[in-house]
Formats: structure tokens, sequence, C-alpha cells
């Protein structure tokens, strides 16, 4: 069989491009959309360009501007009447799917492929929160992270196994602080921080563990507390131990009832009030995340601090097999919600978009800045009657955000209601010899 050089093919490849691709000034225009892009201040109805190879995944945002002319791009995307925003990062999902029917969340059933679940809500790089650790995450990478076509990075869990369970969660001898730093610096492309998740008992041993891997990997840690008899306070977790950008997840969960034991709620329920310990940490630089997951949040600690104007630094799904089926769904009903508890659509998006790329220090995504990676959301702001449910009621509001579009790396890669001209791009005769998978458009992956 003849081979070819990765140049030789790359021309070839180019020459098979149909005419009216080469052409072409811009792969893509978003036409006529109001785009919000937190990173750069834009709120306004303007046009997006985006520049790369026709239907493939090096797409960059070429030019933010009114009129750009239709004409110059080899796809149009109408999007009169949306929104177009940087693409959603979420940053507390569970994508270590497996066959180990004793793994949860380690490579087992409780974990999700990543593109069947990402792009139909205008998601485009998720941060899987903790499902693997040091001893488990090459094979995460290798069965996830380099399969997907969406941005997948990942918080390593303290503990070598994983999300495995009880049984090892549970295990101090688990938690190795230099191995788990030593594989986030094998992989900075991938790790983003380190995880503490699900450990049960009064012990600051996990925290300081995984304080101590962040610290040696120069990386943020997220933590989930377990439950404890009585609580771990978290006035000494955020005050005490966090460092600035470190990551309190499920921050509206936990108990409202003041029972000391178990997981501690950050909304005093005698006061309706958010404790001043957590304002502080938010104005120190504590991250506050939703990860709103299967039974992880609580409107009696969601409402009374949107209400009072304690926003969380980001919204995120904790998505995983069961969570997506119950309350939470998807990040667009997650943010749909939020509306409905009285935060801003600008506020939403920015916490969806703009402060999670900054909290994992990817900040060449989440915004459409000339030059960044072409991943966008369109989104349709619904009206109507909607309702919203968790674990402690439900509530009603006027507004659903639904996704209609999303672009990852210049290729779309989701469209709900064929709103792009052409919706197929014809697919290039491939050279002879030349092997590997091809993505949306016929383009080599």
């Amino acid at each position: 069989m003849r081979s070819f050089s990765l140049s030789t093919l790359l021309v070839l490849f180019m020459l098979c491009q149909p005419a009216w691709s080469q052409d072409k000034k811009y792969s893509i225009v978003i036409k006529g959309g109001h785009v919000i892009d937190p990173k750069n201040n834009i709120d306004a109805v303007v046009d997006v360009a985006i520049e790369g190879t026709p239907g493939g995944e090096d797409g960059k945002i070429a030019l933010v501007a009114k009129n750009i002319d239709a004409s110059q791009a080899v796809q149009v995307v109408d999007a009169k009447g949306l929104y177009v925003t940087p693409g959603l990062i979420d940053i507390h999902v569970h994508f270590f799917w497996g066959t180990d029917l004793k793994g949860t969340y380690r490579n087992g059933p409780n974990g999700l492929p990543a593109d069947g679940f990402t792009f139909r809500s205008g998601v485009t790089t998720v941060v899987d929160a903790g499902s693997s650790g040091w001893k488990t995450f090459e094979t995460f990478k290798k069965q996830t992270i380099d399969l997907s076509k969406t941005r997948v990075l990942a918080f390593l869990n303290i503990v070598g196994e994983g999300m495995a369970g009880g049984k090892f969660e549970n295990s101090l001898e688990e938690m190795d602080a230099k191995a788990t730093a030593e594989m986030a610096k094998k992989y900075p492309n991938d790790v983003v921080g380190v995880k503490l998740a699900h450990f049960v008992g009064h012990d600051w041993t996990p925290t300081d563990r995984a304080l101590e891997a962040g610290k040696l990997a120069s990386i943020p840690i997220m933590v989930d507390f377990g439950s404890a008899n009585p609580v771990l306070p978290l006035e000494e977790l955020y005050l005490k131990k966090f460092r600035k950008g470190d990551i309190y997840t499920h921050c509206f969960g936990g108990n409202s009832n003041n029972s000391g034991r178990g997981r501690e709620s950050i909304v005093d329920v005698s006061t309706n009030k958010v404790k001043p310990y957590a304002i502080e940490a938010q104005k120190r630089g504590v991250i506050f995340d939703v990860g709103f997951g299967g039974a992880s949040f609580l409107f009696s600690q969601g409402q009374p601090a949107i209400k009072q104007g304690f926003y969380p630094n980001s919204i995120s799904t904790d998505l995983h097999t069961s969570s997506m089926n119950s309350a939470m769904k998807d990040m667009n009903n997650i943010m749909s919600m939020f509306m409905a508890m009285g935060m801003d659509f600008k506020s939403v998006i920015k916490a969806s978009t703009w402060n999670p790329a900054q909290e994992i220090h990817r900040e060449e995504l989440g915004n459409l800045s000339v030059g960044a990676p072409a991943d966008i959301a369109i989104l349709n702001l619904r009206d109507g009657n909607f309702g919203y449910y968790a674990r402690d009621g439900k509530i009603t509001g006027k507004k659903r955000i639904e996704t209609e579009a999303t672009i990852r790396g210049g290729n779309i890669v989701y469209t709900l209601n064929a709103r792009v001209e052409p919706v197929n791009l014809p697919r290039p005769e491939r050279p002879a010899g030349a092997q590997g998978q091809q993505g949306q458009g016929g383009t080599p992956r």
C-alpha cells in the first residue's frame, strides 16, 4: 500500500476541497445573533466569523462585527432572534463510563460518554470531577479524553482508584498526594485540578492531602464533602484551608436543618441569610460551584442566596446516569432554573463560560476573542410557563434556555432546527492510501 507523509496528505486534502470552499474567506459566518461575550463586554447584535478548514476542527474566531459579508462564508448560520455565546463549560461531570459493574463512576455504569450529552446543550468543554485517580487516569484518557470531540479535561481524584465506591473513597491509604501530583504534572494539558469527594468522617486528612497534591502540581482543588458527625466546619475549610482559586462544589447543598451532622450548608436557616464567612470567602477568591447533581442542591439554600446577591461563581451539572433524568437534566435546565430564582441572563452566561474558564486556568476558552478556539453556543431564550424542581420543592419561571446550535473548533456539531446553509458539507474525496477516521464534512481527525 502506498504511504504518504503528513505534509503530502495535507496538500492533497486541500486540493480535494471543493473550489467554492477554497474561494471563501471564512468557514462559517453566524448572522444576526445577539452576542454575549462576558470577557470582552460584548452585549449586542453583531455577526461572528470563523476561519479554518471547512468542516474541520481547527477553527478560530476571525471577526466579531456588524454586517459581515455572508457570501464570504462556506456555511452561514441564521441566528436572528437567538443569542450567541462562547461554548458552555461544565466543570463538574462524570464521564469515565465503562464496564466494571462495581466501579460506579470509575470505569463503571454511572458514567456517561461525553459526546452524547454535551453538544445538544451547547457544552463544548467539560471537566470530569474526580472519576479517575492517579492509578486509573491513563485508562480514562485513552478511553474518553482522546476519543471525544468534546474537550474533556479532568480533576484528578486524591484517591488513587478514583470514584470507585466507599471502599476506596474512605481509605486514607488510597490518598497519595505525591503520586497524584506527579500524574497531574505528567499530563498538564488534561489535568486541571485535584478532587476530594465523598469521604465520610470528621477528619481533615483527606482535605490536607488534596491540598498538598494541589500545591505540588500548582493546580486548584475541588472539594465535595461527604458527611461527618459533627460536620467539618465550612468556615475552617474556606478561611484556613483553601487558597485563592480553590473550589467548593455542591455549594447550595448540604443540610438545611442545622442538625450538626452530615454536611454544613452556607445559608443559615434561622436567619435565611448566607453565613458571613461564606461571603468573606468568595471575596477572598474561594470559588463556589453549583454541581447540582442528583440531590446536591436545595432551594432553601439557593433561593435566599440568589435573593441576597450571592451568585455562584460557576454553574455546573454533576452530570451522570441518575442526575440526567431527575431534577438536573442538563446545563440548559440548570441555567434556566437560576434565572427563575432571580439571577440575570448575562450573569448566568458568565457563570457558564468565562468564569469556569478562569477557574480551570484555560483563559483561551469561554470567550469570543479573535484567535480564540471557535467554540460557540447558539441559544434560544424561550418565553412560557416552565417548572423546575429539586429534592426540597419546585419553582416556576417564565424563561427557558434551549440550544439551537453548537460549534466546536469551527465545526458545526449540533443543530436543532437546521438554521444552517448548507447543513451538510460535501465530503471531499480522500487521497489513495489515506487512512484514519473522518469527522463531519469528511475532515480527517
